[in-house]
């Protein structure tokens, strides 16, 4: 029976994991922290003992490979669907994105000619830059999208006020650092294609609940050798060909085939010198990587009636309502959680400074907090969250295929047809996957495919 390590237990190892367990291999799957998940982890509060996770993370109705693994795990059930999206404008007023009966594209319209904070002119341009996004010749393109929004006529509100609102949130980046071929993969896929691309799916458990313990047993009982807090330090290599990894303890664990699912800038280190001299691998110390921001918050009260909110034109850009909690002094809190995407600009600001500017931003906005007493808050910055959707970055990401004939690649820095989000993770997952039973001699697919494109947007859009 083969036996197949994977190096690295976040959503891409998971994956892998997952799919090759079919495969009738033996699957090891070794993490160097206590805990699965990577990037998408939780921790626990000091001050309140509340378990929470890193940034909220979310999924949308067109990532069909992300929805695959949960229901194959049987996490799918800690997904919450949610049936709108809440916009509140710079006017304060709440806009709700839902479906309409129409087809796709025309689904949102509706929901979209409400918005009060866009002129008709702007709702008007917002339609024409849509439609030229979608069309196909922007499917490769590798114009900036700052760049390209001025070339098509954007007006400053839609620029501000719904481009940058869609995008830094989906990537996590500004928009004069994402590419155009990015961009459009949002909103063709989330927006416009289909109908149910749009959903925002919420977990309703901390990641570490659904990863570390739910999909760790799941995988254990598909007699995966789940093994945490087990660093690598090697590939081992004979020859042309790897044969091992060593742990960081010394061990020495042989395999026929490896999976590399650790962030980019780690995999040098794992490889012998004269293959991490190798261009394709010393381009991965030149990806560039963009922050995320969370910032929790415990109020002695409800601060908001909504679950969640996307909030246009201010320094916060999501709230969620996380839930009832033990405060620090016995007694209950309500916990939100606002995620800031591509906060570069936070870097070197007092945490006190940020909370309070959020605090503020939060209980302007709704009446029913006036008097609210914060009882803890704190920030936490993901230095290296997403990938940025640089178009330099894209000649970068490589294959699954690594220069060792027998190591695979998989992270969602690697060229997935996605921009670095948990779809991505979990494609790559499963294309590193695909590429181990091709060695294997088996041709499987895993890989799931796109929500199918509405016969409208077909007609409309030509997607």
């Amino acid at each position: 029976m083969p036996n197949i390590i994977i190096i690295g237990g976040g959503l891409a190892g998971m994956a892998a994991a997952s799919a090759l367990v079919s495969s009738g291999t033996r699957v090891t799957l070794l993490e160097s922290r206590p805990r699965l998940g990577g990037r998408a982890s939780s921790f626990v509060d000091q001050t309140t003992g509340t378990t929470i996770d890193n940034c909220q993370h979310v999924n949308l109705g067109c990532c069909t490979n992300f929805r695959h693994f949960c229901e194959v795990t049987g996490i799918g059930n800690e997904l919450r669907t949610e049936p709108s999206i809440t916009f509140i404008g710079p006017n304060d007023r709440a806009h709700i994105l839902a479906a309409s009966p129409w087809p796709a594209p025309l689904h949102l319209l509706p929901s979209f000619a409400r918005l009060s904070y866009l002129t008709w002119y702007d709702k008007w341009r917002l339609a024409w830059g849509l439609r030229a996004l979608a069309h196909r010749r922007n499917a490769g393109s590798n114009e900036l999208m700052s760049d390209w929004l001025r070339r098509h006529r954007q007006t400053p509100n839609t620029i501000q006020r719904v481009w940058q609102v869609v995008l830094v949130s989906a990537l996590s980046e500004s928009l004069d650092r994402i590419a155009v071929k990015d961009a459009r993969k949002v909103f063709v896929d989330a927006f416009l294609a289909n109908r149910h691309g749009w959903e925002l799916q919420i977990p309703t458990a901390p990641l570490d609940t659904l990863y570390t313990h739910s999909v760790g047993d799941w995988l254990r009982g598909q007699r995966v050798d789940v093994l945490l807090s087990t660093g690598v330090s090697r590939v081992i290599m004979t020859g042309e060909r790897a044969t091992g990894v060593e742990l960081r303890d010394g061990r020495i664990l042989a395999a026929d085939e490896i999976i590399l699912a650790v962030p980019s800038f780690s995999v040098a280190a794992l490889l012998p010198e004269q293959i991490a001299a190798l261009p394709v691998i010393q381009g991965l110390k030149q990806l560039e990587w963009a922050p995320i921001s969370s910032v929790h918050l415990w109020f002695d009260r409800p601060i908001m009636p909504l679950p969640h909110a996307t909030l246009v034109d201010r320094l916060s850009q999501w709230v969620f309502d996380r839930g009832v909690v033990n405060a620090p002094t016995g007694d209950v809190a309500n916990y939100y959680q606002v995620v800031i995407s591509a906060s570069r600009d936070l870097e070197g600001r007092e945490q006190s400074d940020i909370i309070r500017d959020v605090v503020t931003e939060l209980t302007a906005i709704w009446p029913m907090s006036n008097g609210c007493r914060l009882i803890h808050g704190r920030v936490v910055t993901e230095h290296k969250a997403c990938l940025s959707m640089l178009p330099q970055n894209e000649a970068l990401r490589p294959g699954s295929q690594s220069p060792i004939s027998n190591v695979s690649f998989a992270g969602d820095w690697t060229a997935t047809g996605w921009p670095s989000t948990m779809e991505g993770a979990v494609r790559s997952g499963y294309l590193a996957a695909e590429n181990v039973a091709r060695h294997l001699g088996e041709a499987k697919r895993f890989v799931q495919p796109d929500l199918p494109v509405s016969w409208l947007a077909r007609v409309l859009l030509g997607i």
